[in-house]
Formats: C-alpha cells, sequence, structure tokens
C-alpha cells in the first residue's frame, strides 16, 4: 500500500489525516495540559494561575475568524478559563463536567454538525471518549501515552506549548485558509 503524505512545517501527515481535517467545521479541546502545560499554581491566599501561550490564542482567533467554531470542556471549574476564552471570542465555554462526551454530542446537535465535522483535542483519559468519536481526535505531544495512541494526530508541540495552534494551523492549511499575515498578539 502506497500512504501519500503531505509535508507541513510540523512534519508529514498522512493525505487521508489531510483530507479529514479539510472538513472540520467545529474544534472541541479540554484546557489543562491542552491550552495549558497541564499544572495549576496555587497562592498562599487560595488564587489560581494558569500559564496560556498567545501563539495557541492566535490559533484560536483564526479558527473563529475563518467559521470554525471553537469550544472549551473542561472537568474543572476556573474563572482563568473563562477570562481567557472569553477574551479569544470563544463562547461555547463547559467548566466542570464530568460528562464530556454529552457536552460534545450537545454541541453536534446544537451546530447540526455530524462526527467527521469536529476534531478534538485532548490529554489524558476523561478526553478519549471525544478524541474517539471526533472525524479528528488529537493528542499533544505530553499528553498521557495511552490517550497517544487513541489518537489519529499527536501533535508535534506540547500542551501550553502551540498544540491548539498546530491544530489550528493544519485545519486551515487543508481547508486553503491559513493566513500569513497580519493580526495582533492574543
Amino acid at each position: 500500500m502506497n500512504l501519500t503524505t503531505i509535508s507541513t512545517w510540523y512534519g508529514d501527515i498522512s493525505e487521508s489525516l489531510f483530507n479529514r481535517l479539510s472538513a472540520i467545521q467545529l474544534v472541541v479541546c479540554d484546557i489543562d495540559g491542552v491550552f495549558s502545560d497541564g499544572r495549576i499554581y496555587l497562592g498562599n491566599n487560595g488564587e489560581e494561575l494558569k500559564a496560556f501561550h498567545t501563539r495557541d490564542g492566535l490559533g484560536v482567533k483564526a479558527l473563529l475568524n475563518s467559521g470554525i467554531r471553537v469550544a472549551v470542556v473542561t472537568g474543572r471549574q476556573s474563572k482563568i478559563v473563562d477570562q481567557r476564552m472569553q477574551a479569544l471570542g470563544v463562547t461555547d465555554i463547559y467548566q466542570g463536567t464530568t460528562e464530556k462526551l454529552k457536552v460534545y454530542s450537545e454541541l453536534a446537535e446544537r451546530y447540526q454538525l455530524e462526527d467527521q465535522h469536529i476534531a478534538s483535542i485532548g490529554d489524558d483519559i476523561p478526553d478519549v471518549v471525544m478524541l474517539q468519536r471526533a472525524g479528528v481526535g488529537v493528542a499533544p505531544q505530553d499528553a498521557h501515552p495511552w490517550v497517544q495512541q487513541q489518537a489519529d494526530y499527536v501533535t508535534s508541540m506540547r500542551g501550553g506549548f502551540g498544540a491548539v495552534r498546530e491544530l489550528s494551523d493544519l485545519i486551515l492549511l487543508s481547508q486553503g485558509r491559513l493566513q500569513l499575515h497580519g493580526g495582533v498578539s492574543v
């Protein structure tokens, strides 16, 4: 069997995966370990801190500006997540959920999308149900090893260090909508 590949900035990917990425209309993301490096910083006064990468933010903005929806589904509850996602223009923010597949299904129904039109990115066991159902399931480079085995694609970038941007670039590249000019760091 002759497997054709497409060369990207992030390495070669199969033509089959590239074609599947071209159908994506919604990206469903976990937060901790995807948008952040997975660490949670707690201060003496109970304050919680997370670090988000501006490259991931620019990737989200590029998706939204191209008409591709972005949703976040996370098991934790954090005001920081609301602030960051709202600043990026994400309106589908689901926190404190233990039933990620239920939220995924609700999003698919709300936007009238079949699984092949949805990509999902997650780094740990609770995310696998979404990765397995999505048309394209993605795991960051430093995701749990079993999660990586369940994914259709493992990013070359780590969670919190550009994994979301990599996925957004590949989607937009596959759809012929990747813009290499303009914008501001977000």
